[in-house]
């Protein structure tokens, strides 16, 4: 156990001493010696989760403890420690693979840039955040990684700080997640309110005990588990983009495309997944919870792929496919599938990321322009570009045997097995999501590597293959993409134990998987079964309808529009979400702060200052009157005087 806690602190803090070194001296350090360090320092970590997960998963050994007492007030104590499972070694390689290979292809990328070393910086603390945040113990060090990682995405979404648009966009993501955060924090008050304590152990030891109880807020029927369940998923929301606090991320295509793939890949928007799936021994006492998580994921699994048809930059269409997946994977946790839904979140890891960095090495060529209107033909003169972006968007459109057929068909089988409530409304929205996936993926695909190039004829003479630093990530990425679903679909869903099984906290499942595993007889099995089930036909009438609209009859989009404006209108304004929220948030708090300014105009200044000046004016003037210097005047109010005395005395 020594040993496991020792490797795991080595794994967390390399890429905090990268960022060190990278950031801190980066006047006085060179363009190779910051990518250098932390790229170095970057595969150590991932070396060391490798051995960290040989030790958990194949070895069965696990850790959990404290590493260090940070604070004390009363009974309650303050830690700094380590839960290492199965669960969480599997989001340590995701995290740091991913992550190892965003390096590599940064070199190439932002060869030309003049932020180099606080680049590498940046992402190595992005990484370090991550890794606080899944080998968290207590909620004290899962809350320190969760605003870790959203101060990093905003310096790294505000990269280019000289951009109005990159300074909107991670302003927009900072906000955003700040609601969520609030939320957060509420349901993390609620744990330490009601329970006493902010360690995972003895807070999910005594849920089964309590589950029944009432909320300590008077006047509510909420159980105190689905208080507290409630607000902590408001915070996975706005972290894992889930509808309706899912406008910051397509806003975060305004950084740099390594960050596109790290944020959007496998660590900031899988933050909220995991939580869900580490608390699942919570969630599962709250069937109300349950549904709601399941309807909010299937709602956005469709409704934000369908903005995916309407966008012209590639970045934002693969983009929106990541709402789309992560509404997925939140589906998957609604059903209590939350090994389909970590599953997903790895494979996805690899296939998001590759389309993002393949998009990356389009926009290189392309001199960075991101408009699939400008591109066309691409296939010939990037030929290992096309073939690896093709892998991503198979995987991507869960075509079999790719990796990402594996893990969302077991999550739309568990979608369609339970019998929570919600469940035949998510089962529709998850099965036409297929459909939904394949055509924006596939019409990215044609737009930017088939048909006749629409870019200048100048640019088609520069248009060449991306350096071996930008593909070779690409390669290695595409191996898992087409691989990992099929080795790791048993031992990850049905096999006993399972890779996410683990002795320390439970990652509990209902009986979907359970059902699903008793027919499971290989992934060999599973291809074929699909070929009898909905989603993979949708998914093939998906990619070919792209062919058809995009390729074949390229004359069928505009005319599509222009029959159906009143959809087209809908989704390019993104059903709205963005005009209200400038309407009642930006313009509402415009006119708040006028309405406050005009307040404290009127009433403050207006009225007691200048109206206190004004008063001491008019006392002044009328006691002036009264000195007028004649005798008679002075005499006539004596009697006055006088008389007033006589009446007091009379009457009193």
């Amino acid at each position: 156990m020594e040993l496991l806690k020792t490797l795991s602190l080595l794994v967390v803090i390399a890429p905090l001493v990268g960022a060190a070194g990278a950031g801190l001296f980066c006047r006085q350090v060179s363009k190779q010696f910051a990518h250098r360090l932390t790229i170095a320092l970057m595969g150590f970590s991932l070396i060391l989760s490798l051995y960290v997960a040989c030790l958990v998963i194949g070895q069965d050994q696990s850790y959990e403890g404290v590493l260090y007492l940070w604070g004390q007030s009363g009974k309650l104590t303050l830690n700094v420690g380590f839960l290492i499972d199965n669960l969480t070694a599997c989001m340590m390689v995701t995290v740091t693979f991913v992550s190892f290979l965003v390096h590599i292809y940064s070199i190439g990328y932002m060869a030309e840039d003049g932020g180099y070393q606080r680049f590498f910086s940046y992402i190595s603390l992005f990484t370090f955040f991550m890794l606080m945040l899944v080998t968290a113990n207590n909620f004290l060090q899962l809350f320190f990684g969760w605003e870790g990682v959203g101060l990093a995405s905003y310096l790294l979404i505000g990269f280019w700080f000289n951009r109005e648009s990159a300074n909107q966009g991670s302003f927009k993501a900072f906000l955003v997640n700040r609601v969520g955060d609030f939320g957060f924090v509420v349901g993390i008050a609620g744990v330490l309110g009601y329970f006493g304590s902010l360690d995972y152990i003895p807070v999910f030891a005594a849920i089964p005990g309590v589950a029944e109880a009432n909320t300590l807020i008077p006047g509510t029927s909420w159980s105190v588990i689905s208080f507290i369940g409630f607000f902590l998923f408001v915070g996975a929301m706005a972290k894992s983009a889930q509808m309706p606090l899912h406008v910051w991320l397509p806003e975060s295509m305004e950084g740099p495309t390594p960050i596109s793939a790290l944020i959007h890949a496998a660590t900031m928007v899988t933050a909220g997944v995991f939580m869900v799936a580490r608390l699942s021994p919570l969630y599962q006492y709250t069937p109300s919870m349950q549904s709601f998580i399941l309807i909010i994921g299937a709602t956005g699994a469709l409704f934000t792929g369908l903005i995916a048809i309407v966008q012209n930059d590639i970045k934002r269409v693969v983009a929106y496919s990541t709402l789309s997946q992560l509404g997925y994977m939140m589906a998957a946790a609604g059903v209590s599938a939350y090994a389909a839904s970590i599953f997903h979140l790895m494979t996805h890891a690899a296939f998001k990321a590759l389309l993002f960095l393949g998009a990356g090495s389009v926009i290189l060529a392309m001199h960075h322009d991101q408009d699939l209107r400008h591109m066309g033909g691409l296939r010939k003169q990037m030929p290992i570009t096309y073939f690896t972006f093709l892998i991503g968007t198979l995987a991507l459109c869960a075509i079999p045997p790719f990796s990402g057929f594996f893990s969302k068909d077991a999550i739309i089988e568990a979608v369609h097995s339970s019998q929570i409530g919600g469940a035949s409304y998510a089962y529709v929205c998850v099965v036409l999501g297929s459909f939904v996936t394949a055509f924006y993926s596939f019409r990215a695909l044609f737009l930017a590597f088939h048909g006749e190039g629409r870019m200048s004829h100048e640019a088609k003479h520069h248009v060449k293959e991306s350096p071996w630093v930008v593909w070779l990530p690409l390669v290695l990425l595409a191996i898992p993409s087409v691989i990992q679903g099929y080795m790791m679909v048993g031992p990850m869903l049905f096999s006993e134990p399972s890779y996410l099984g683990n002795s320390i906290t439970v990652l509990t499942q209902n009986n979907v998987l359970m059902r699903m595993g008793e027919e499971f007889r290989g992934g060999f099995h599973m291809i074929l079964e699909s070929f009898g089930n909905f989603p993979l036909w949708f998914a093939i009438l998906g990619a070919f309808s792209a062919w058809i609209a995009y390729v074949k009859k390229p004359e069928l989009p505009p005319l599509c529009v222009k029959r159906f404006k009143w959809l087209y209108t809908i989704l390019i304004h993104k059903y709205g979400f963005d005009d209200f929220n400038d309407w009642f948030f930006v313009r509402g708090g415009q006119r708040t702060a006028k309405l406050m300014y005009q307040g404290d105009a009127r009433i403050i200044d207006d009225f007691f200052v200048n109206g206190a000046g004004r008063l001491i004016t008019w006392c002044s003037a009328t006691a002036r009157r009264l000195q007028t210097g004649y005798i008679y005047h002075y005499a006539f109010v004596m009697l006055l005087g006088l008389m007033a005395l006589l009446v007091w005395l009379m009457f009193r």
